[in-house]
């Protein structure tokens, strides 16, 4: 049998090369981000440190015919947070790019449903990523300080872009989806963290800017 060319060869082991060295900074970038803030996640509420303001990142609530497991746990937990004291008021930021999508307002009625009074909900429909959502949260809510309400494999990306953006934040979850529901979105998130990165170095803004608008407590 006739050996490769050298070429073929050489181009192969670039290849390969280039492989390895993405699939360390996959796994650098996610191990890194995820040790750096695992003090600041809580999984009980009593733990939670006392903060006026949660921001509740969004999520479609329905999948076809049926609810969103995600949504349902993160809905859960901002009830959870408010019923307890934990917070005073609940920002809700999500995706509201389409007439027929509106993932706050979901929300909202989710946690009125839940015992939450509306006069605790604020409403962010600019949420479409969760830079957007954190900066946002800063430059029009005038929040500094918040708890962020999420899925567990979510939260170190947000406290991640919360942390180079100045805002202070702790995180909470109270149950973690199941892997058999949830491995695709996990998989996802790899790879949004090393987006998150390549956002910070590429500079990038959110999508949409605004007037203030003052939240009813200190934020």
């Amino acid at each position: 049998m006739t050996s490769p060319p050298p070429l073929f060869r050489r181009w192969l082991r670039l290849l390969l090369w280039a492989g390895l060295a993405a699939a360390l900074t996959l796994t650098g970038i996610n191990v890194w981000m995820t040790a750096r803030c695992i003090n600041r996640i809580y999984t009980s509420a009593e733990a939670v440190p006392q903060t006026n303001v949660a921001l509740v990142l969004g999520t479609i609530k329905m999948i076809g015919p049926y609810i969103n497991r995600h949504f349902h746990v993160r809905m859960d937990a901002a009830a959870e947070l408010y019923h307890a004291g934990k917070v005073k008021h609940l920002l809700l930021s999500g995706d509201n790019s389409r007439a027929d999508y509106n993932e706050p307002q979901d929300m909202r009625d989710a946690l009125i449903e839940r015992g939450v009074p509306a006069s605790a909900i604020t409403c962010d429909y600019a949420g479409l990523r969760t830079l957007d959502s954190v900066v946002r949260a800063r430059d029009i809510f005038g929040v500094t300080r918040c708890i962020i309400i999420s899925d567990d494999f979510h939260l170190a990306r947000a406290l991640w872009v919360a942390d180079l953006h100045g805002v202070t934040a702790t995180a909470y979850y109270n149950e973690t989806a199941p892997w058999s529901r949830s491995w695709k979105t996990r998989t996802r998130e790899w790879l949004a963290r090393v987006r998150a990165v390549s956002d910070e170095i590429t500079g990038k803004e959110p999508k949409f800017g605004g007037e203030k608008v003052p939240l009813p407590v200190t934020p």
